[in-house]
């Protein structure tokens, strides 16, 4: 079973590969095999574009993005301009489409991101994982109907299906709900607290005061008031 430093991402002994690129947990890996191969029987490609991810890949993108390396969004789409945000607003503005580091449900080797290759690469258009592509005519549009049909049967369910105030709407990003739910309630506050404090994390102090909150309202997506 995994234990509090690999749910933290530090260490990846938890999980094997499914592909050249991506990693999961074994029992994860199985039944995303599985319904790999029920969707391929309808004749769509499900694969993964993102599993796995460590704590020091989840702070290299967190700290881009406090810093202004890479661009914060709200809600929209509309880009945002960094000065004109105080620490806590910045803490929002990115947790509401990248994860804190430690905090991520990537970490865990139960989530992953998919979509259609084949489709997308039809479209002849760069793939940027946004909610257009999985909507109305969108390349990933026929699988994301397919799968949010069918991820139960598979042991699947999608954490940020809807927007409640915590993450942006994913359209696109399952969990194994069983050993999810499992990490969900071992997740060690505490630990992580501890290890923040001893990152070079980007608006420290800030995060720190809120954390109880920010893992509530965006890691488990328990949302706030809208």
């Amino acid at each position: 079973m995994i234990n509090k430093q690999q749910i933290m991402g530090f260490d990846s002994g938890h999980v094997c590969p499914v592909d050249a690129q991506h990693v999961l947990m074994p029992e994860v890996r199985e039944a995303f095999l599985a319904m790999q191969s029920d969707a391929h029987e309808q004749g769509l490609d499900l694969q993964i574009c993102s599993s796995f991810r460590s704590f020091e890949k989840q702070l290299s993108i967190w700290n881009r993005k406090w810093l202004g390396e890479l661009p914060l969004f709200s809600l929209d789409g509309d880009l945002l301009e960094l000065d004109t945000l105080s620490d806590i607003d910045k803490i929002h503005a990115i947790m509401l489409w990248s994860a804190l580091p430690g905090a991520s449900r990537h970490h865990w080797g139960t989530d992953f991101d998919f979509y259609d290759k084949t489709r997308v690469e039809a479209s002849g258009h760069p793939f940027k994982l946004v909610t257009d592509e999985y909507e109305t005519d969108g390349p990933c549009a026929a699988l994301a109907t397919w799968v949010h049909a069918n991820a139960a049967r598979f042991g699947f369910y999608l954490p940020y299906a809807n927007y409640v105030g915590g993450v942006a709407r994913e359209p696109w990003h399952l969990s194994y709900k069983k050993t999810a739910e499992h990490i969900q309630q071992h997740f060690d506050l505490s630990l992580l607290t501890t290890l923040l404090t001893e990152s070079n994390i980007q608006g420290k102090d800030a995060v720190l005061a809120i954390l109880p909150e920010l893992v509530e309202r965006y890691t488990y997506n328990r949302g706030c008031a809208l």
